[in-house]
C-alpha cells in the first residue's frame, strides 16, 4: 500500500519552508521560519513535526549546485553554510525512509509542471527571481537532469563580480539583491528619492517590495532602478528563448510583483533580442503556486520516483 504523504522541504537563502503534501500535489500542513546557522536542526525540528508513518519519503530544494547521486551542496552562493554538507544521509538516518535532494529552483519547476502554471506544457523553463536569480528546466514533461545556473549566466563581459565568483552575471544585474545594492548607491551619492523617507535614513533596511510601491508613487529613481533590472533579466530571457525554444517560461519569486514595470521591460527587451519565430512560440507567464512551488516540486520528487506512481 502507497503512504499517502511525502515532505517537502524548500532551503532557501533567506526563508526555510516545511510542507506536508499529498499525492495529489496538496499540501496539508505548511510551516516557515527564517534560514538560520543552525540549519541541520532546524531541518530536524520542523520535519520531525511532520512525521509519521505515512511518510513515503523526503524531498529537499536546496539553493545552489546539487550533487544529486552523493547527496551533497557542492556550491551554495547565498547560503554557504550547507556547502559539503550531506543532507541526504543526514536525513535518512535521522528518518529512516526515502530522502531526494535537487535544486530549489529545479525544484519549483517540478512543482509548476505537476499542479502549476506549467501542467500543459511539455517544455517549458522557469525564472526563480528574488534575493538571487535560479532556473529550472522541463523537457519532455521531465526534469532535465542539468544544472540549469540561469542566474550565472555571463550577460557582461567586464561585469561586477557575483557571489558565485564570476564576472557579469545575470543575477549581479536582475536579481533584488542586485537592485537594492544599484539602488542604495544611488542614494549615497545622493540622489533624491522619496524612498529616504520611507527608510528614515537607514538605506540598508530598504527592501524590494518598497522599491516597487516607490516606483508605483513615480519615484524616478526607484523606476530607474527596475527597468534596468529589466532589461538585464530580458537579456537572460532571451539567450533561453533562442537556447531552449521552450513552450513557455514561467516567471516565480517574489520579484514578480513588480510585474507592471520589470516583468514588462524584461518581456519588452526579450522580443527586441530573441528570435521573433521563437518568441512568438512562447508564453511568458507567472507562476500558479507562488511560494509553494519550490515545497511542492520537493515532494514531487519523492513520488516522481515511486515506481508505483506517475505524477506526469
Amino acid at each position: 500500500m502507497n503512504k499517502k504523504y511525502a515532505i517537502g522541504i524548500d532551503l532557501g537563502g533567506t526563508n526555510l519552508r516545511v510542507a506536508l503534501v499529498t499525492r495529489d500535489g496538496e499540501i496539508i500542513r505548511k510551516m516557515k521560519e527564517p534560514t538560520s546557522e543552525k540549519i541541520l536542526d532546524s531541518i530536524f525540528r520542523i520535519a520531525g513535526s511532520l512525521f509519521s508513518d505515512e511518510i513515503a519519503g523526503i524531498g529537499l530544494g536546496v539553493a545552489g549546485l546539487v550533487d544529486r547521486e552523493g547527496g551533497r551542496i557542492v556550491i551554495s552562493p547565498n547560503l554557504p553554510a550547507v556547502e559539503g554538507i550531506n543532507l541526504v544521509n543526514e536525513m535518512r538516518e535521522k528518518f529512516r525512509v526515502p530522502v531526494f535532494i535537487e535544486n530549489d529552483a529545479n525544484a519549483a519547476a517540478l512543482g509548476e509542471k505537476w499542479i502549476g502554471a506549467g501542467k500543459e506544457f511539455s517544455n517549458l523553463v522557469l525564472f526563480t527571481l528574488g534575493t538571487g536569480i535560479g532556473g529550472g528546466i522541463i523537457q519532455d514533461k521531465k526534469l532535465l537532469n542539468v544544472a540549469a545556473e540561469i542566474g550565472h549566466m555571463t550577460i557582461n563581459t567586464d561585469g561586477e563580480k557575483c557571489f558565485c565568483g564570476n564576472y557579469g552575471c545575470l543575477e549581479s544585474y536582475a536579481s533584488a539583491r542586485a537592485m537594492l545594492s544599484k539602488l542604495v548607491s544611488a542614494l549615497e551619492k545622493g540622489r533624491e528619492s522619496i524612498l529616504k523617507e520611507l527608510c528614515g535614513g537607514n538605506f540598508y533596511k530598504l527592501t524590494a517590495e518598497d522599491i516597487y510601491r516607490a516606483a508605483l508613487g513615480g519615484d524616478s529613481l526607484a523606476r530607474e532602478t527596475l527597468r534596468e533590472a529589466g532589461r538585464y533579466l530580458g537579456i537572460g530571457i532571451a539567450n533561453i528563448i533562442n537556447v531552449m525554444s521552450p513552450e513557455a517560461i514561467i516567471l516565480a519569486g517574489g520579484l514578480t510583483g513588480a510585474w507592471d514595470i520589470y516583468i514588462q521591460e524584461a518581456i519588452k527587451e526579450a522580443s527586441k533580442r530573441a528570435f521573433k519565430e521563437l518568441f512568438g512560440a512562447v508564453e511568458i507567464i507567472p507562476s500558479l503556486l507562488g511560494e509553494d512551488a519550490g515545497i511542492i516540486g520537493s515532494a514531487g520528487l519523492v513520488f516522481e520516483n515511486d515506481p508505483f506512481e506517475v505524477i506526469f
